[in-house]
């Protein structure tokens, strides 16, 4: 009963400091992405980069530096890793191996954070902070950058313009990220996480024993971890580290970071229309979907099956003891529906069903409230669809904020929506079909193609967090996964862009008697359900041979 009202007590705290900074951070977002005014900083960057800050680009144009951005950024990642062995802070550590590096460049470069290594033995202090983690500002920058142009998508009209990208990236780092990093670090540190440049320390154990530890920068990689829901952990074990991770309190401040930006977003959106309403209506749909998959995961969790979780009275397997059940569940329910991906508990040892629902949530594209910008502009397309399927229904054009939803708009939200379950089937099957893939399963039947389903699934959806229990460390599976990471990040991107431009073109249309209004409970309801009916029940077939089969066995 006791963890039952603890629990209770950190969903409470969760949601309570959510809703007090709803509308500041929202309106903070809402300011740095309509200001005119470039800081001095950002003015000496421009000069730096010989870009022209006033420059409004077409959709094509801020997706080609978008891009451009990506792939020097992924060749320069890469080739970091490879030369590790010669750089300052190394550690000693030799350079990383070539497809571990292409998987580790292309897994942070697209907000993923998926690790195929032990980070405290694999990566020196300057890769971590130069390489990593700098990618983790700029990766999520992107992300907000995309929302942005959506939203502006929306709110212009008569033109195919859509901002600049250098600035919103910039804006993006240094005026959000950066700050919120800063202070957080230093609350992180105060928690007891670790900020040195020590390398190894042997650690005497309460047994008598002695253990190796590495030291490093973690308080101000863990904060930008979380904030820009990234989720790459400095230690193999993440945020269930102690070095990560250290107290109760510490774990309610990462849980309250990665939702922090996602949930304030809808705010921005509301703003930037002229009309607060329509990010009322979106973020009510974020919170019902976090709500309703937290109990499942919870209840799941608490009610366990077997003998030795019920002679123990929780399934304690894989969860620290000093967070329990209920503040694992809400990391994993809250890591899983962002494309966070870090993790203080196993998921492999949570319950198949409970496994199950940590699955359903990357599904339905991390969308309540996903990751840092592409929670927003995944929600929104969704949002596209709803008012599609209202106007078959009534006969008419679909309109969403004064825009005409047509055949142009709906192949770009239809090929958005299908381009991740794509990458996720297929490359389970092709896994699933090739004998020496098989064999990395350390377990057989159900529970080891739910091993495989979800490695695809959390590269696929850029999330990061593993099942384990997978051998993924090996050529196949590094490409694969970083293959996978790549096309689920841009093709939808592309889209999504294509999209705005689309939007940005049209000439607003009156509302009417019979236009859909998207900010009462109806239009609510209605998006809930396409978001079950079209994006979740897409997996049933792969989810009824893996967790279902196994929690209903």
């Amino acid at each position: 009963m006791s963890d039952n009202w603890a629990g209770a007590l950190q969903i409470a705290l969760v949601v309570a400091l959510l809703a007090a900074v709803h509308v500041p951070v929202g309106d903070y977002l809402a300011r740095v992405y309509s200001s005119t005014r470039h800081s001095r900083v950002e003015r000496g960057l421009y000069r730096l980069g010989g870009i022209d800050p006033e420059a409004d680009q077409t959709w094509s144009t801020y997706l080609r530096s978008l891009l451009a951005f990506s792939l020097v950024g992924l060749i320069f990642l890469y080739g970091f890793q490879r030369v590790q062995q010669h750089l300052l802070l190394s550690l000693g550590f030799p350079a990383v191996k070539p497809d571990q590096a292409w998987n580790t460049a292309a897994s942070f470069l697209t907000n993923t954070n998926w690790q195929s290594y032990s980070g405290e033995n694999t990566m020196g202090h300057l890769v971590q902070m130069a390489g990593l983690a700098v990618q983790n500002f700029v990766s999520a920058a992107v992300g907000i950058a995309v929302a942005i142009a959506l939203i502006r998508g929306f709110a212009r009209s008569r033109t195919d313009r859509l901002g600049n990208f250098w600035v919103d990236l910039f804006r993006g780092c240094l005026r959000v990220l950066l700050p919120l990093s800063f202070v957080f670090a230093i609350v992180l540190v105060v928690g007891g996480v670790i900020q040195n440049f020590h390398g190894y320390d042997t650690i005497t154990t309460l047994a008598g024993g002695h253990q190796t530890l590495t030291g490093g920068p973690v308080a101000s990689q863990e904060a930008i971890k979380e904030i820009g829901t990234n989720g790459g952990g400095f230690y193999n074990a993440n945020s269930a580290h102690p070095f990560e991770n250290p107290t109760a309190w510490t774990n309610l401040v990462e849980i309250f970071l990665l939702l922090l930006i996602p949930f304030s977003l809808p705010r921005a959106f509301g703003k930037l229309i002229g009309d607060k309403r329509q990010g009322y209506a979106i973020v009510a749909v974020m919170g019902i979907i976090w709500l309703v998959s937290l109990a499942a995961m919870t209840s799941f969790e608490m009610a366990h099956q077997g003998a030795a979780p019920m002679a123990a009275g929780a399934a304690m397997e894989g969860k620290e003891a000093r967070f329990g059940v209920p503040a694992s569940a809400l990391f994993a329910t809250s890591t899983t529906l962002t494309s966070t991906g870090a993790v203080n508990s196993f998921h492999d040892s949570f319950t198949p069903l409970g496994g199950g629902v940590a699955m359903v949530n990357m599904m339905t594209g991390e969308i309540a409230p996903g990751g840092t910008g592409s929670g927003l502009y995944g929600i929104l397309v969704l949002a596209v669809i709803a008012v599609f399927v209202a106007g078959l229904m009534v006969g008419r054009t679909p309109e969403y904020l004064g825009k005409k939803i047509q055949g142009r708009e709906m192949k770009l939200a239809s090929l958005y929506i299908l381009t991740t379950p794509a990458c996720v089937l297929i490359g389970t099957g092709i896994a699933m079909a090739l004998p020496g893939e098989r064999a990395a399963m350390l377990n057989s039947g159900p529970h080891g193609l739910s091993e495989v389903l979800y490695a695809f699934t959390s590269a696929s959806n850029n999330n990061g967090s593993a099942f384990a229990g997978l051998s993924v460390n090996t050529v196949w599976y590094n490409t694969a996964l970083g293959l996978a990471m790549l096309f689920a990040r841009f093709l939808p991107i592309i889209f999504v862009l294509a999209l705005a431009g689309s939007l940005a073109r049209q000439t607003p249309v009156p509302v009417t008697a019979g236009t859909l209004p998207t900010h009462r409970p109806l239009f609510i309801g209605l998006l809930l359900g396409v978001i079950v009916i079209v994006v979740a029940l897409t997996y049933v077939p792969a989810l009824a041979l893996g967790p279902l089969a196994e929690g209903l066995h």
